[in-house]
């Protein structure tokens, strides 16, 4: 899976946006690695710059200092829709008749070619084929003819998917989350300012403090002199559906989303893992670096009810190779598990091993890691998944894989646990992250792991009450 996009939005008193707008790129560069990018305004003009590639190659520092003015909005990019290429990069910019727009996206659109060529009968050039830009001419449209609150409301009962966005018209900075707050949006205070970003990670680089997450449905205003901001609740939702995969994977640990940190989530869906489906073996080993708070919270767990098992470190990974995901034949894909993991055989051999990770999507991984640690001497090696199995693709703003190449998508857990060659396997069920997490199953997006959409999409269910044939969660032991 690839992860989505970042986007981030602050208003400041007195001194330019810029560099902290670029920290807090940083601080969301695992939310996308394809392009970067910052607009700002300082009250007479629009200034923009967008590169192709990391933060940290986006940006020199004569880049930061053209960027002009205290209020500005950033992004970072992994395409969702629309293509790998600068015309589709963000922020993205328009002037028109009522000033100048600059708009992050964090998302998916079901309906963008659908408003984009009503917009486009209407006489709207786009230059691109994504949903950003399809966002940002509806809205420049609406401007036109309603103030900025009305314009936006306006945008948001046309527009259908997931979203969340930083705005800037002119100097004013705004941030929008989509009525069932699919993708993360929250708020935090500066010394001198305000921030809107996707998580408070970024908040925290900034030495800022967290205010709150943006509600569902809600517009959060920042004052352009950076003293204060106004909200503005525009849809009132009936349910939400948060996507359960940021706490199970996407978001950094030290991020707190919807009010859970993220990090303790994941220890205690590996507590409630152990609780569902633990299996007494030597070592529990994390699948390096997804799998770490899962494993912590497992073999707490595990040795709370008086198991001997070990927590530790048995994979070591090489942090100078690029995610597996990237390389484009199959081949290549098990070969850079062996350049990206290594075993440590004195951890592993002559034992009993349960590795956790946090999913499984094709399988490549986990057969050439089962493979590595019974190479390594291990006598058995038992999985265990923090999440459900994922049997379907996601519409929403995740870049996974087909149903077709989703190896739980027509399997059995235990069919699967015989292609990988494990031990045993066993996910985590539904009910263990709803519980988790607070929440009831249908204020969840969970159509990954049930085929049902919280929204209407072509060819897909979206009635979530109904019931999936139930694949099961665990498999039987493999034959001795």
């Amino acid at each position: 899976m690839h992860e989505k996009c970042g986007v981030v939005g602050i208003s400041l008193e007195d001194r330019d946006a810029a560099r902290p707008l670029y920290y807090s790129l940083y601080a969301l560069q695992h939310r996308g690695q394809e392009s970067a990018g910052i607009v700002t305004h300082d009250g007479f003009q629009q200034y923009s710059h967008v590169e192709m590639g990391l933060v940290g190659d986006a940006f020199d520092p004569g880049d930061l200092e053209a960027l002009n003015g205290s209020n500005g909005i950033g992004h970072v990019r992994y395409p969702t829709a629309g293509s790998v290429n600068a015309c589709c990069a963000q922020p993205f910019s328009v002037s028109f008749k009522s000033g100048s727009l600059g708009l992050s996206h964090n998302g998916n659109l079901v309906n963008a070619d659908e408003i984009g060529d009503e917009l486009a009968d209407l006489g709207h050039a786009f230059t691109s084929d994504g949903d950003t830009e399809v966002i940002a001419h509806d809205l420049a449209r609406n401007l036109l003819e309603e103030d900025l609150v009305r314009a936006v409301k306006r945008t948001m009962n046309r527009i259908h998917g997931s979203y969340s966005l930083t705005i800037m018209h002119d100097e004013t900075v705004l941030g929008v989350r989509d009525p069932q707050g699919n993708r993360p949006l929250c708020i935090g205070e500066l010394e001198d300012g305000y921030v809107l970003a996707s998580e408070s990670a970024a908040i925290d680089t900034l030495d800022g403090e967290l205010i709150r997450d943006v509600k569902p449905g809600e517009l959060v205003v920042l004052h352009a002199d950076g003293t204060g901001y106004d909200t503005y609740q525009l849809v009132e939702p009936e349910n939400t559906a948060h996507c359960f995969f940021e706490h199970v994977y996407f978001a950094r640990p030290d991020s707190t989303i919807d009010e859970n940190l993220v990090y303790e989530v994941r220890r205690e869906l590996g507590r409630k893992l152990w609780e569902e489906s633990g299996v007494d073996s030597d070592v529990v080993l994390p699948v390096p670096d997804s799998g770490r708070a899962f494993a912590s919270g497992y073999a707490e767990a595990a040795q709370d009810d008086g198991s001997d098992i070990e927590f530790a470190e048995g994979l070591m990974k090489n942090r100078y190779v690029g995610r597996t995901f990237i390389m484009p034949t199959q081949d290549e894909r098990e070969r850079a598990v062996r350049l990206k993991l290594n075993p440590i055989k004195s951890t592993i051999e002559g034992k009993s091993v349960t590795i956790i990770d946090d999913s499984i999507v094709r399988g490549t991984t986990s057969t050439q890691l089962i493979k590595l640690l019974k190479d390594a001497g291990a006598e058995e090696v038992h999985v265990r998944i923090g999440a459900p199995p994922i049997v379907a693709p996601c519409y929403m703003g995740i870049d996974m894989a087909s149903r077709d190449e989703l190896i739980a998508g027509n399997q059995s857990v235990d069919e699967i646990r015989e292609e990988i060659e494990a031990d045993s396997l066993s996910y985590l069920s539904i009910d263990a992250i709803a519980e988790t997490l607070e929440t009831s199953r249908t204020d969840l997006c969970l159509g990954c792991v049930t085929g049902e959409y919280p929204y209407d999409i072509e060819g897909e269910a979206t009635d979530r009450d109904v019931a999936r044939p139930d694949i099961g969660t665990q498999s039987s032991p493999a034959d001795d």
